[in-house]
């Protein structure tokens, strides 16, 4: 039993980092190596290293001028989304208010829906906001993707936190803002690290958002552009995998960063209030 758990286990983990594998040993081959169906080669016949020059160089609106514009979205819907959640989900784990099981159920419902279903509703928003092919409309779609989610994890958060701390600092005159802002989100920094983790993530990934709401090359993200690099006569599949993998970069750096903080975070957040 135990030799076939683990045999799935590695069997599952190879299918897993195989496509990654694939995408980062390609980034180092030629086009022609690539798309050839005559070699079983895993290994490039030269490690082509101008493959990433090439994909920063190359294309009229720019590579950086997209990595820039994905730091920038990412960045804003982190600030954006962390802030309203945090102030969210204290509430919710403080306050019991008119309507306080309502709303608390209606962030639980929104994770129902895939992100597909949402589109339709969320574009048409944008659009009688008139903020269509413009970063602050996509920073609006993509907060209200992760807030739900970033409320429910630091409600669960705050929960586990003694309010005898809070009414210590009441008694030091501090208001409730100032109580909120001085004790408990010094105190919430694993919570808030995982919610920032993940809400960086839901940016720096997403493509069928930006994809419908950025209409002008030059405001594209990386992940959008990316797909200028394919096209139906012309698979620059070089540039491609190796655009994959600069990506990557930011998110892995983001992770290292924030890693200490993901399991108590991810515990403590998921400890019912």
């Amino acid at each position: 039993m135990s030799l076939l758990l683990h045999g799935s286990l590695v069997l599952a983990t190879i299918i897993a980092i195989f496509p990654v594998f694939w995408i980062a040993i390609s980034s180092f081959k030629s086009r022609e190596e690539i798309q050839s169906s005559a070699t079983l080669n895993v290994w490039p016949d030269t490690w082509l290293w101008s493959n990433y020059s090439n994909v920063v160089k190359a294309n009229d609106y720019g590579f950086l001028r997209w990595f820039g514009n994905s730091i920038l979205i990412a960045l804003l819907t982190v600030v954006v989304g962390v802030f309203l959640s945090a102030t969210a989900g204290y509430a919710l784990s403080r306050y019991r208010f008119p309507g306080y099981r309502s709303a608390l159920n209606s962030f639980l419902i929104t994770q129902m829906f895939p992100a597909a279903i949402l589109m339709v509703p969320i574009y048409q928003i944008i659009t009688s906001l008139k903020l269509v092919d413009s970063n602050f409309g996509l920073l609006l779609a993509l907060a209200s993707t992760a807030v739900p989610f970033c409320v429910w994890m630091l409600k669960g958060y705050f929960d586990t936190i003694p309010i005898s701390i809070e009414e210590a600092g009441k008694l030091d005159g501090l208001t409730p803002f100032g109580t909120f802002w001085r004790i408990v989100m010094p105190l919430s920094l694993p919570g808030l690290a995982v919610t920032c983790f993940y809400t960086f993530i839901t940016a720096w990934n997403e493509v069928a958002f930006a994809n419908i709401i950025l209409l002008s090359p030059e405001k594209y993200t990386l992940p959008v552009g990316l797909r200028t690099y394919v096209f139906q006569f012309d698979q620059a599949w070089e540039k491609l995998t190796a655009g994959a993998i600069i990506v990557t970069i930011p998110a892995v750096l983001v992770f290292l960063f924030a890693q200490r903080y993901l399991v108590s975070g991810l515990t403590r957040g998921g400890v019912k209030g």
